[in-house]
């Protein structure tokens, strides 16, 4: 199948990891270790790209599915922070005293329908036409947009129908790279995707409805640390918070929790 030999090719799956700012710094203690939900890849680089202009403090970004994330943090990953696409995996972690306090909330995600190939119009009712031949989604087992996917599926009566048709990338990226490759002729993934300035304007896509899944919370912890950079990780998490950080958000359509 066309799909399978692209998986093949892609290794997406395995955990990103991205160093944003001015290059790296020997210095462990001018850093901050960020570990985030693939969903906000986009995002969190512009959000660090401002930390760093605004403290000189380099953030580096582990980039993966919450799921992957919360089990390596529980191996004892170096990670300060985690920015995880729900609230259960924060939650975990905190039940499990590894993080300095309560989650909570920094944004709500949203999903869409997109895909990349031009004679395609999105839509749930179009989803069990003979063309589409594959739909990509997260895995919904550690992807909580993946999961909120099947809700949206089942809500509409289309689960038993279609679920021949799925593929399941281990993240939203490898979720992306199915539709960006077309691999997959149409997909579900974060609003951001289809934001950002690298595809912006490309393919075709469709707001899902807000009010047919669970609202998508995601969630920010500090994980516990030894070292002595515990003033750089809440120096972030409070930029998190930020004015700009939220203005960042919103641009890649996000709400933002404007409680705190």
């Amino acid at each position: 199948m066309k799909w399978t030999s692209t998986l093949n090719s892609i290794l997406i799956g395995c955990t990103l990891f991205i160093i944003s700012a001015c290059g790296y710094q020997k210095d462990d203690h001018n850093k901050v270790t960020i570990a985030v939900a693939s969903n906000m890849r986009y995002a969190i680089e512009d959000i660090a790209k401002k930390f760093t202009q605004k403290t000189g403090i380099v953030c580096e970004l582990i980039i993966s599915s919450s799921g992957k994330l919360t089990a390596q943090i529980k191996e004892g990953a170096p990670y300060h922070i985690f920015i995880s696409a729900n609230m259960k995996y924060p939650y975990e972690l905190f039940e499990n005293g590894l993080t300095t306090k309560n989650p909570e909330i920094y944004a709500y995600g949203k999903l869409i329908l997109w895909t990349m190939i031009d004679d395609i119009t999105p839509s749930l009712q179009m989803l069990e036409n003979k063309q589409i031949k594959h739909i990509a989604l997260a895995n919904p087992k550690t992807a909580p947009y993946g999961s909120s996917t099947i809700e949206i599926l089942e809500h509409y009566e289309l689960y038993d129908n279609l679920k021949h048709k799925l593929v399941f990338g281990e993240s939203i990226s490898q979720t992306n790279q199915f539709i960006v490759s077309k691999s997959a002729e149409i997909g579900f993934t974060s609003k951001s995707v289809v934001l950002s300035s690298q595809m912006k304007n490309k393919g075709n896509w469709v707001d899902i409805d807000k009010a047919v899944y669970s609202p998508i919370t995601q969630g920010v912890v500090m994980i516990k640390q030894k070292n002595r950079v515990a003033a750089n990780t809440k120096q972030f998490y409070n930029f998190l918070f930020s004015s700009d950080a939220k203005g960042i958000l919103e641009g890649y359509g996000y709400d933002v929790n404007t409680n705190k």
